[in-house]
């Protein structure tokens, strides 16, 4: 895929279509968006899954773990979050991966059928792209989960359930952190794979938020892969410089593999490892922004998916999958992560006991 540039003057009104209306700032766009960060960072809810579900189905259960890149830090976390949670439950995991590319994903999940697992959990594919082979799955009474496997989390597109945050709400807030942080003067490039209908969708919507604010502008809207980023942003980014100069103020990417690259681009400008620009990340959070953020290296924020906790949740819907019982309805909250609360940890691993939780659900 090429990278594609579209220069996107501001304006207020954010999305025509109203299709992120719900997200957009309400009155004053810097104030509310310094609430909304406020309230973000230090958050206490959101993070407490269901008390209530079936004991521990299966004892032995195969599962699969399809990543769409174990490259990404998010998928490869999330891998290891449900081998930690199937471990407890009396599961073993085998991961496949995708390498980045639709073939890769294919040839993954091609594999993972032929084991013959119980279940297989999707991580950050998506389900049309992989339709045949879910449908495949399906046939053979293996139930598939998702975790972001398209914009909607819930039953849908052959999936048991997909697992995940609010894609608009991580977009609102990793977008609000830049009006807010810029008092309402942000100058923003945002950075998007269009091989993923989620990352997009964040993406545009972030583009929505940005262009909601009056004293704000969106320079420059880049479709480039995930999986090539850290060869293709330096190029990127070294242009962008080139053409907005001291009016781009951040950079905002839908995961934060793009900004390994940017920061080598930056360093090189001479620009300060604090910015301007900040960058900042609307995708999982995974241990290379932690670093960054804590370091301040190049990077300002990020939204982050509370990784384990989906990692436990994606287990307990398999669980209730072999129990014959619905998916849970249960989303978890994104947590804005800066240097005020960045963990010490690779990820956010909020602490609300939802380990204790589950292990009591199934009895163990």
């Amino acid at each position: 895929m090429s990278s594609q540039n579209s220069a996107s003057p501001s304006a207020s009104g954010g999305s025509s279509d109203g299709k992120f209306d719900s997200i957009l700032p309400k009155g004053d766009p810097v104030a509310f968006s310094k609430a909304l960060v406020e309230k973000s960072l230090t958050a206490s809810e959101g993070f407490t899954p269901p008390s209530t579900g079936p004991k521990a189905q299966k004892p032995g259960a195969k599962i699969a773990y399809v990543a769409g890149d174990l490259a990404n830090g998010g998928h490869n976390a999330m891998g290891k979050s449900v081998q930690e949670a199937a471990a407890k439950i009396g599961w073993t995991v085998s991961v496949y991966d995708g390498h980045g590319t639709p073939q890769g994903n294919t040839d993954a999940m091609n594999q993972a059928i032929t084991s013959k697992p119980d279940a297989i959990i999707l991580g950050g594919l998506d389900p049309t792209e992989q339709a045949p082979a879910i449908t495949t799955a399906t046939s053979e009474k293996i139930p598939v989960i998702g975790w972001h496997a398209g914009v909607l989390t819930g039953p849908g597109n052959g999936l048991v359930t997909n697992v995940g945050t609010d894609p608009l709400v991580v977009a609102q807030l990793a977008a609000a952190y830049a009006v807010a942080n810029s008092n309402g003067k942000a100058g923003v490039a945002v950075f998007t794979d269009g091989q993923y209908e989620l990352a997009v969708t964040k993406a545009r919507a972030m583009e929505a938020y940005i262009k909601a604010c009056k004293g704000c502008s969106v320079l420059s809207f880049q479709d480039s892969p995930i999986a090539t980023a850290d060869q293709r942003m330096p190029g990127i980014v070294s242009n962008l410089l080139q053409q907005n100069g001291k009016k781009l103020t951040y950079l905002l990417a839908v995961n934060g593999n793009y900004f390994s690259g940017a920061s080598r681009a930056l360093k090189d400008a001479g620009i300060a490892a604090a910015g301007p620009p900040q960058s900042i990340g609307a995708g999982d959070g995974d241990a290379a922004d932690m670093q960054r953020i804590r370091s301040d290296s190049y990077q300002a924020a990020t939204v982050a998916e509370p990784i384990p906790l989906q990692g436990w949740q994606l287990i307990d819907e398999v669980n209730r999958a072999f129990a014959g019982e619905k998916p849970s309805t249960f989303v978890a909250a994104p947590g804005l992560i800066t240097k005020q609360n960045v963990p010490s940890g690779d990820v956010f691993d909020p602490a609300s006991g939802f380990r204790d939780v589950y292990l009591k659900v199934w009895g163990k």
